[in-house]
């Protein structure tokens, strides 16, 4: 952090609001103190405010919410060279008395004055399309077109407030409002081992994230294209959906949340449109990559109308595609067959990958590439074991774990394993899956 460039910007901030003081009968746009965004360059806060390409006005109410964290004491000082003012009729006050805290209201009479009209004009910034509002900058529960008390105090998300001053995007943790949990990987293309032309449409994917912003802006298409990208995974379960989408959060440098579909979909009426509001809101130009997994119980087929309940769930269903469609991020959806899916899901998808069953060269290659290599095999011949063993990716993990864990146990000298645990490990797998075993 840059004290003294930070320093700077709240120094600004002071002149502000002490010419308001001074006069509150003039427009914000001819009076205040001018601000150059050049001269407050070259640090981090600056330099984010010149990328945003904030307005003066969006500066002030930004600098005010970030009173609490980084100059606590600046609304006091100023309180106690000027104790009559106005302004801090319009401030809160922490419990002992001793600290003002910035609220609307006090931003409005900042920007507006005496005037009645440009305080309701400063109300603009706290609007759903404000900057401030839509990229969650400024937090006050609740925004004007929802009758927030206009008394509410303002401050900066955390998330914005690490990556404004910090540098760093912290990311949430799951919640009743964030139900998504983020998904890591140390794994490689390398180790997804599927078909070449499955692996060839995966890493389209992220051919659009390396080149979307000249399709979009330097060739000038976002009027004809709709912003983000939207695929369906679909195929039986074991099969790399999930490593697909989290090697690809990987290799673009973005986060990836599986979200949890049992928490979003609710009984009550109305209540799951809410849930998915606050999902795409939190994940709306931060630029992740949102991974619906067993996405067939909210993206669904749409059902005849025979009571509210399905007129609510259809519902549900078309708010779905209109928020999908104005996502401009990546949106990746797992489903074990495509016929699950509405169709006006899939008519809007760019791409739709299906991930096979292992054929037997694919699950040679996954017993190859992950055993371990303390392991010796003892009259094991791992060509017959793929292709007699029909199992997904995830079987054949499972079985590496199950042996590696039964061999350590065992206390076999150079850690030796034998046909049959192998085979009583294969077994489990079947078993599970109610399959034949034989």
């Amino acid at each position: 952090m840059e004290p003294t460039q930070l320093q700077k910007l709240f120094t600004h901030l002071e002149e502000v609001i002490t010419w308001r003081i001074n006069n509150s009968s003039e427009l914000f746009d001819k009076g205040a103190p001018e601000f150059k965004t050049n001269d407050h360059e070259g640090f981090q806060l600056g330099d984010y405010i010149s990328k945003k390409e904030l307005t003066h006005q969006q500066v002030v109410i930004l600098l005010m919410a970030l009173l609490p964290r980084l100059d606590p004491s600046l609304l006091k000082r100023i309180f106690l060279e000027f104790p009559g003012n106005a302004l801090f009729d319009f401030c809160s006050t922490n419990d002992t008395g001793r600290l003002f805290y910035p609220t609307i209201q006090s931003v409005q009479y900042l920007l507006g004055g005496d005037s009645i009209s440009e305080r309701l004009k400063a109300l603009d910034h706290f609007s759903p399309n404000s900057v401030l509002i839509k990229e969650e900058l400024i937090d006050f529960s609740g925004s004007a077109d929802h009758h927030t008390p206009l008394t509410s105090p303002i401050n900066v998300y955390p998330e914005a407030f690490n990556a404004m001053i910090l540098g760093q995007e912290l990311l949430p943790k799951m919640s009743n409002d964030f139900p998504a949990e983020q998904l890591h990987t140390r794994r490689s293309w390398a180790d997804l081992i599927l078909p070449q032309n499955t692996m060839n449409e995966i890493q389209g994917i992220e051919a659009w994230y390396n080149s979307r912003h000249i399709l979009m802006e330097d060739w000038d298409m976002q009027k004809k294209l709709k912003p983000g990208f939207r695929v369906l995974f679909y195929g039986d379960p074991g099969t790399g959906k999930t490593l697909a989408a989290s090697l690809l959060g990987k290799y673009t440098q973005r986060p990836v949340f599986r979200v949890d579909v049992s928490m979003l979909v609710s009984k009550y009426i109305g209540e799951t449109e809410k849930q998915l509001a606050k999902l795409f809101d939190k994940a709306e130009n931060k630029n992740w990559i949102l991974f619906f997994d067993e996405a067939d119980a909210i993206f669904g087929k749409r059902t005849n109308v025979r009571d509210a309940h399905d007129k609510y769930a259809n519902q549900e269903v078309s708010y779905l595609l209109q928020r999908i469609e104005t996502f401009s991020g990546l949106i990746i959806l797992a489903s074990n067959f495509k016929n699950n899916m509405d169709k006006a899901f899939t008519r809007r998808f760019h791409s739709c990958i299906k991930f096979n069953n292992p054929k037997y060269e694919e699950r040679l290659r996954i017993w190859q590439q992950n055993l371990p290599k303390q392991l010796l095999l003892e009259d094991i011949d791992l060509e017959y074991i793929a292709k007699r063993y029909e199992l997904t990716g995830s079987n054949i993990m499972n079985v590496i774990q199950d042996v590696s864990l039964k061999t350590i146990a065992s206390k076999e000298p150079d850690y030796r394993v034998k046909p049959e645990v192998l085979l009583e490990s294969i077994k489990k797998e079947y078993v599970k899956e109610d399959k034949i075993f034989a």
